[in-house]
């Protein structure tokens, strides 16, 4: 597989992700650590499915290393914790606007990984991309830091830096094969019932939600996941990295289409700075 045929197919990621905003507001009051255990969960089984349906064995795929292990459901569920605990412990477009550090972080840690060369006009993309983002959020409006939402702060920081590390480091483990995500989803969805259980009050889905559940473990919540991991391992991580930023942009567009937001200036200026900053980062001049 050639390394832009990977890039893009990592960028089928993004598209997906962009899904999850519409797709979860349609689910109305179940709590979001419930829709992560059936999501992931429906994800894992699929992926086993999917194996076995193409003659690849899964217990192949189960057999990692405790380090593969570590960073797979780490990442996954790591991510998904904090980000659901900045939420809850600070405004959301602080939290948002923090956690969307990740794509930034991703563009510079792969500049640590060997072989990789982080130069300025990748530095410079993801940061007319986070611009575009920070005006996305806080609809141009500025923030206030209060110390008293700092815990929450603290929890979407580290849910971007939980999630630039596990898809830079994911390239480490290139020998991994991604049918092992299927079990990384397992293990997140069974993490995520627990913590359900112990923090939440379970809503019992009606047929509707069911299908929209079901549908978010197959794309944003499933094979979202199975093609960021080809990116992140044969793909051009800067570029996805800075492609990243198109996340909140076209999740809101969905929002605006479904008649759950309005469109406004604002949207308009994000659209075009991080269009900006993923053409900026991603930019290679012809060589003479």
């Amino acid at each position: 597989m050639t390394a832009r045929r990977a890039t893009l197919i990592g960028a089928s990621a993004i598209l997906l992700w962009s899904t999850l905003a519409l797709l979860t507001t349609l689910t109305g009051p179940i709590p979001p650590f419930e829709i992560e255990a059936v999501a992931f969960a429906v994800a894992g089984l699929v992926g086993i499915v999917w194996m076995a349906a193409r003659g690849r064995s899964p217990w192949s795929a189960l057999r990692q290393p405790p380090v593969a292990w570590l960073l797979g459901v780490g990442g996954l569920f790591g991510y998904h914790f904090l980000y659901f605990l900045a939420l809850k412990s600070a405004p959301a477009a602080e939290a948002n606007l923090i956690n969307y550090l990740w794509p930034l972080l991703i563009v510079l840690f792969a500049g640590l990984l060997p072989g990789e060369r982080l130069g300025r006009r990748q530095v410079l993309g993801a940061l007319v991309g986070l611009a575009g983002t920070s005006l996305l959020v806080t609809g141009g409006r500025g923030i206030a830091i209060d110390p008293a939402y700092l815990p929450g702060f603290l929890a979407a920081a580290g849910a971007a830096v939980t999630w630039g590390a596990y898809s830079t480091l994911s390239r480490l483990l290139g020998a991994v094969p991604t049918d092992a995500v299927a079990f990384f989803c397992l293990a997140t969805a069974a993490l995520s019932a627990l913590c359900h259980w112990g923090l939440e009050a379970t809503v019992a889905p009606d047929a509707g939600q069911w299908t929209l559940l079901t549908l978010m473990g197959l794309g944003p919540v499933g094979a979202a996941f199975f093609v960021w991991d080809i990116g992140m391992k044969k793909g051009d991580i800067h570029t996805l990295g800075a492609l990243s930023y198109a996340t909140p942009l076209l999740s809101t567009l969905l929002l605006i289409l479904a008649g759950r937001a309005q469109p406004s200036g604002v949207v308009a200026a994000s659209c075009l700075l991080i269009i900006a900053g993923a053409v900026i980062a991603s930019w290679k001049p012809r060589r003479a």
